[in-house]
């Protein structure tokens, strides 16, 4: 069964998401399943390393904090947007030094800063561990940089070991 399906959660979530993205009928119930195998194999060609969390507790700690982050950046994205208009802003970049290495814990990480309205994850320079960061409105250096370190990158460290 492994051989046939090596992720079946990701079979299983591909399925899904397709079935939501789409109607359910049992045309759309069997290209999606026949895509989700195909991508499923794919991963499997891929052989990835299986990751091992060190603190499962400290996930559904992180998912909280994730989408009240989110919540607070989509309310303070519109304001800007829709308010105060273009003048009232500074996007900009920032360079973050980060300690995390585990590949799996820098997707999680790229996966928040990129699903957080009004930053985007740009580079990473995997010799230095800096990560390039693109923020909409860049007031605070200091504070973004503490709040990807001491926010998301300390719990990633937590969960990831």
């Amino acid at each position: 069964m492994s051989r046939l399906v090596p992720y079946p959660l990701l079979v299983v979530g591909l399925v899904l998401m397709w079935l939501i993205l789409t109607r359910f009928s049992l045309g759309h119930l069997l290209l999606g399943t026949g895509i989700a195998v195909v991508a499923g194999w794919a991963m499997g060609a891929l052989e990835p390393e299986r990751p091992r969390l060190r603190r499962w507790s400290a996930i559904p700690v992180l998912m909280g904090i994730v989408a009240w982050d989110i919540l607070r950046s989509n309310v303070a994205v519109a304001r800007l947007v829709l308010s105060e208009g273009r003048g009232a802003r500074r996007s900009g970049f920032l360079r973050v030094p980060l300690r995390l290495r585990h590949p799996s814990a820098l997707a999680v990480l790229a996966i928040i800063v990129t699903a957080t309205p009004g930053t985007a994850w740009v580079e990473y320079d995997a010799d230095t561990g800096v990560l390039l960061l693109h923020v909409f409105d860049l007031v605070d250096e200091a504070g973004w940089r503490d709040l990807i370190q001491n926010r998301y990158e300390a719990r990633l460290l937590e969960i990831f070991g």
